[in-house]
């Protein structure tokens, strides 16, 4: 959703538009993000606040994962010290995990954009004395109005130095997001097309779950990108509204 329908609070698609052209054609979605700040309701507002469609079954977050699969380890729940905004908080309380400062049985983290040192120097002492580590998702950056700033990967990469261990992660481009994604629209990943704008992680991720991609301009990634990655989408549009003009015009298939 960042750098695809918004970055921050202002629209970088036509939204109302495009979810009626997407309601015309009969096209299904589910939305996916790496960010961890807010809960899957908090999306549904902002996509419907901005003229959209979209119910909390149809929101995947890097929470949403991380909470699943920190559950199938801990089934009751437990402490677990958490840094990261409500986003996250929220996910794994649902899952009967709560914010403790000792005694733990991992920290769980993601992107804070209030995080301080005393914060971190508390994480990376609860990681040294045994702590399970848990992270969101491995972005290094966050687009916003002003240009790029500090991601969930700038502060795990603070953690891993610091504690010398290594989290689980469970965001793109890992397969965790991609599978919940696919089990939600219940269709074949021949049928499916990522849209996103960063290769590292949307773009590469759908392509690992063997899904057809396409890379939008308005968010992280370049055309310079492509060749210094590698990593080559089917499609490259200069932003959704262009993209959703690309496929209506192809009746919504994909060419080769």
């Amino acid at each position: 959703m960042d750098g695809v329908l918004w970055k921050e609070n202002s629209q970088i698609a036509d939204i109302s538009k495009v979810f009626r052209i997407l309601e015309q054609y009969s096209i299904s979605y589910v939305f996916a993000t790496n960010n961890s700040t807010k809960s899957p309701l908090d999306y549904v507002t902002k996509i419907n606040g901005f003229g959209g469609k979209s119910s909390i079954n149809q929101i995947v977050t890097s929470a949403t994962v991380l909470a699943k699969k920190m559950s199938e380890k801990y089934p009751k729940g437990g402490p677990v010290y958490i840094v990261g905004e409500p986003g996250l908080h929220e996910i794994l309380e649902g899952y009967g995990f709560y914010h403790k400062n000792s005694n733990v049985l991992a920290v769980a983290g993601g992107l804070n954009r209030k995080v301080t040192y005393q914060q971190l120097a508390k994480a990376t002492l609860l990681l040294n004395s045994g702590a399970d580590f848990f992270f969101t998702n491995i972005d290094p950056s966050y687009p916003s109005t002003s240009g790029d700033i500090p991601g969930a990967g700038a502060i795990l990469s603070f953690l891993e130095t610091a504690s010398g261990k290594k989290a689980l992660t469970f965001g793109k481009p890992k397969p965790y997001m991609f599978e919940e994604a696919l089990r939600i629209l219940n269709v074949d990943h021949s049928h499916t097309i990522v849209v996103g704008d960063r290769l590292e992680t949307d773009i590469l991720g759908g392509l690992n779950a063997k899904c057809h991609t396409a890379l939008l301009l308005s968010g992280i990634s370049t055309l310079q990108n492509i060749d210094e990655t590698h990593i080559q989408p089917d499609l490259v549009c200069a932003d959704l509204d262009t993209f959703i003009i690309t496929m209506t015009t192809n009746n919504w298939e994909m060419h080769e």
